[in-house]
């Protein structure tokens, strides 16, 4: 649309001062809107006449307009409003497809002064679009035999959105056999995997079927499903099986063609083609081949030929079956060709022996034997024989004559008679035989010791045994008879000891019952062994020995041993600190106890048998460790008195107690205070110390807070520096300032530091280390006492706790016990709280009469002074808890207040 020519002197300066501003805008850079798309037609965009500085009216004037090239227009002007509306529903998909963001190009021309304007409208993705997979179902095939771990991937999701409103998660429906894995690639989208986590029984279960959801994140979320089909597929894991490894037949060589001889049969429990089995012949003659047919799909063997008796006697043969995978099994035949026979052998035996002693050599005669066959030709061959587990042997002479032989000595033990049935056969079909019988006695000679029932004895006796109690009782039968066969027993001798055997047993030569002359303790005699003689009564005497083994068994008699707290000596109780701010679950101490004793009649249990606050402290049954029940209140007194017993398992149960004092308070000051000790002679060296360990602690805590204000300091600088960076740099303006990193949470509180009480000082400096270096390495943990190395009963249970050795609480732990020992002892070098003089107990935990060389190694029972951990603990480490006893803030307030 032109413009008039004629205007009026007002409208040339408006003009001028609208090309004025319309060169400033151009040179200032495009106009840019912003719409959702999917928005109604005619929706507001943006507002073109204030953007460009004129008002509605004069956009006509001015012939402003929209121009586009090779693309279907988008947007229109409103001529009323001046504004920006969409010319019709804008779809971001079919636009811009993923690409991000979605700008939508075109100019604004002012005609009358021919300038073009740039637009740029971007088009807000909104969550319209499901996500979705090409297919409705996937059917998937898995062998049986797939390995767990096998990875199968899944077809992807597409969401036609972009950003938050994309696809972004997978989930599957719960399986025991599979689980979803999602592989995040660098620049890809994700790619699901589905993982077989446990093997796939077809037997079982032959399908499973899974759901595969894929949802986007915009708000309400949108996901699509995809259903998955597994088929299990069966494995030829089964090869057929014959049910005989071989067969035999017998058949006369007149037998007529096609006749049924034999049936193998083998079976598979594979399905389909795996279970399905043919027959072939493998490895035979081609005679075989030529003689007989087997059936490929029944196994029947057949004739096709007539058999001859004088050509082949056996046919052996190898029937191979084969399933539809190929594996195969093979069964041995064995067709045997009979000759047809009427006549029987005839048997005839002279020169007989009836009766010979068992000592006879081989080769002793026994009879002369004749066989004779009427038959002719193989009808009248025949062979003779003797059942093969008799100590005799045919040997065979001229003209089918015989002779019976002793093959080896003969054993009255084990027959002492024998029954030999000759038998003479000829090689017809079938074959015909005859028997002959011969009684033959073997007499006794003394050829055999007395043997024992066993070849050695072992014997289970309780300690404290009565004296002359019967213990056991050995039996040696001989084989031989009559007097030959008459036992007497007798002990070897020996000593135990150095004391002769005779002294501690004695047996009944004719029963053999071995008696004990003394009672034995178990501490003393664990086992004992002895050999028992056995002599029978023939000509020359024959005897074997026995070994009997004696094992004494363990009873009750010892009462546990309580190792630790040790009593002082001076009658009075030990004594145990806990600080007043120390949580449920705080180490007070640990009972160690053994037993000489074994097997369970060493386990011990631990019980609080006794206490002067009932509820406020508790025991481990097993372990032993003394730990606050709850809370320490300050209504509680100083002085805890604790009585626990140790008790074992035996019948009847033994056992011991213990009692010590717990002092409830946080410094040595306050334990003195509050319990009315006032030290009246110091030793000058023990002040000396103690101002010497004071002054130590709190170097250390000084440096270690100077670190941490140095710490501090650099971590304030580099966070400022950081934010002057971000300040100067221009392609971060536009980043929200919640996408960069607050590092001021993760430095330490100075106040905090100052607010902790001196005596608390490494406690706490340990936990603000702890803070300040989140990012070391934990402990190492493998520090451990395995199962076999831990001894006694005690150990070898499945204690309530497990852990490991602390780290530097340890020494913290033990720092401060030596500066409070130091100080109670500088206080009063008479004090008879227990552990000697001036310790308060606190020797018998850190002083060098409790060392390893003089307690057993019971290294599981060891536990950390001022801590819930123990060496079988390490569950607070790792959980990442604090210790119990090192949060001393909570009680501050409380302790001003007191003062």
């Amino acid at each position: 649309m032109a413009i008039p020519e004629k205007r009026t002197g007002w409208s040339r300066l408006t003009l001028l001062c609208l090309s004025l501003e319309l060169l400033l805008e151009a040179d200032a850079g495009n106009i840019r809107y912003s719409v959702p798309e999917e928005t109604d037609k005619g929706s507001f965009v943006g507002s073109i006449a204030k953007d460009l500085g004129l008002e509605p009216s004069e956009l006509t004037q001015h012939g402003i307009r929209i121009v586009s090239r090779g693309r279907s227009q988008l947007f229109s002007l409103n001529p009323r409003s001046g504004s920006l509306v969409t010319a019709g529903r804008i779809d971001r998909e079919e636009l811009c497809t993923q690409n991000v963001p979605c700008l939508v190009n075109f100019n604004i021309l002012v005609e009358d002064e021919m300038r073009l304007f740039p637009i740029e409208v971007e088009i807000i993705d909104i969550n319209d679009n499901t996500p979705q997979f090409q297919l409705e179902e996937l059917e998937l095939k898995m062998s049986e035999i797939t390995t767990p771990g096998t990875r199968i991937p899944l077809p992807l999701g597409q969401d036609l959105d972009v950003g938050i409103n994309s696809l972004q998660s997978y989930q599957l429906s719960a399986n025991p056999h599979f689980f979803l894995e999602v592989q995040q690639g660098l620049e890809g989208p994700q790619q699901p995997e589905m993982v077989l986590q446990s093997p796939l029984d077809r037997e079982k279960d032959a399908i499973h079927f899974l759901v595969l959801t894929a949802s986007d994140g915009g708000n309400p979320v949108h996901s699509g499903t995809l259903q998955i089909r597994v088929q299990v597929v069966d494995v030829n894991d089964n090869p057929p099986s014959f049910t005989q490894a071989e067969y035999h037949v017998s058949v006369p060589e007149n037998v007529p063609l096609g006749t049924r001889l034999l049936k193998v049969n083998a079976s598979d429990p594979d399905e389909g083609a795996n279970g399905k089995v043919t027959y072939s012949f493998h490895n035979v003659d081609h005679s075989v081949v030529r003689k007989f047919q087997l059936d490929s799909y029944t196994g029947e063997i057949t004739n096709k030929e007539p058999l001859d008796f004088e050509e082949y006697e056996v046919y052996p043969m190898e029937i191979q079956a084969q399933d539809g995978a190929g594996l195969m099994a093979r069964a041995k035949v064995l067709v045997t060709v009979l000759d047809v026979n009427d006549n029987a052998p005839e048997v005839g035996i002279t020169s007989v022996t009836t009766q010979v002693p068992e000592n006879f050599p081989p080769g002793t005669i026994i009879a002369l034997i004749s066989v004779h066959d009427q038959d002719a030709g193989n009808n009248g061959h025949t062979t003779c024989s003797i059942p093969g587990n008799l100590p005799f042997k045919l040997e065979k002479l001229v003209d089918n004559y015989y002779r019976l032989v002793t093959e080896r000595t003969l054993d009255r033990e084990h027959s002492s008679g024998h029954n030999i049935t000759i038998t003479a056969t000829d090689q017809g079909s079938p074959p015909l035989s005859t028997q002959a019988h011969i009684s033959l006695l073997v007499a006794d000679i003394n050829d055999n010791p007395p043997v024992f029932e066993q070849d050695s004895y072992s014997v289970y006796i309780p300690e404290n045994n009565p004296r002359g109690a019967s213990i056991f009782s050995v039996k040696a039968h001989d084989a031989d008879h009559n007097e030959n066969a008459l036992v007497t027993y007798s002990l070897v001798e020996d000593t135990i000891q150095g004391v002769p055997l005779s002294s501690y047993f004695s047996i009944n030569s004719d029963t053999g019952v071995v008696y004990s002359l003394q009672p034995f303790d178990y501490e003393q005699f664990r086992d004992l062994q002895l050999k028992v003689m056995a002599r029978d009564s023939g000509n020359p005497q024959l005897s074997s020995n026995v070994s009997l083994n004696l094992f004494v068994i363990d009873q009750n008699d010892n009462a546990p041993e309580i190792l630790y707290p040790v009593l002082p000596k001076d009658g009075s109780t030990g004594v145990e600190l806990a600080p007043r701010s120390a949580e449920p679950g705080y180490l007070v101490t640990k009972v160690v106890a053994v037993d000489r004793d074994s097997g369970q009649n060493a386990w011990l249990s631990y019980r609080l048998l006794k206490a002067s606050e009932p509820g406020l402290f508790s025991v481990g049954l097993h372990t032993g460790e003394v730990r606050t029940a709850r809370a320490l209140l300050d209504r509680d007194a100083l002085k805890q008195s604790l009585v626990v017993s140790v008790q074992d398992h035996g019948q009847p149960p033994l056992s011991a107690t213990v009692a010590f004092t717990v002092a409830v308070a946080d410094n040595i000051p306050e334990v003195l205070a509050d319990l009315g000790i006032t030290g009246t002679t110091a030793d000058p060296q023990d002040s000396d110390l103690t101002l010497y360990l004071v002054v130590a602690v709190a170097v250390v805590s000084c440096i270690f807070l100077a670190f941490v204000i140095v710490l501090l300091m650099l971590k304030l600088r580099h966070w400022y520096s950081s934010r002057l960076l971000q300040t100067t740099t221009n392609g971060l303006t536009d980043i929200p300032a919640s996408n960069f990193p607050n590092y001021a949470d993760t430095l330490i509180s100075q106040e905090s530091c100052e607010k902790r009480e001196f005596l608390s000082a490494p406690e706490s400096l340990l936990e603000d280390k702890e803070e300040a270096f989140s990012q070391q390495a934990p402990p190492n943990t493998d520090w451990r006492f395995s199962q076999a190395q831990r001894p006694g009963t005690s150990g070898s249970q499945n204690g309530d706790e497990t852990g490991t050795w602390p780290n530097n609480q340890f020494d913290t732990e033990m720092l401060q016990a030596m500066i409070l020992a130091s100080a109670s002892e500088a206080a009063d070098g008479s004090s008879t709280l227990g552990g000697g003089a001036g310790t308060m107990g606190l020797s018998a935990r850190y002083g060098p009469q409790f060392t390893l060389q003089h307690v057993p190694d019971y290294r599981q029972n060891v536990y950390i002074p001022g801590s819930n951990a123990t060496l079988t603990n390490a569950a607070g480490k790792r959980d990442g808890k604090a210790p119990a006893g090192g949060n001393g803030n909570k009680k501050k307030s409380g302790k001003k207040e007191k003062k």
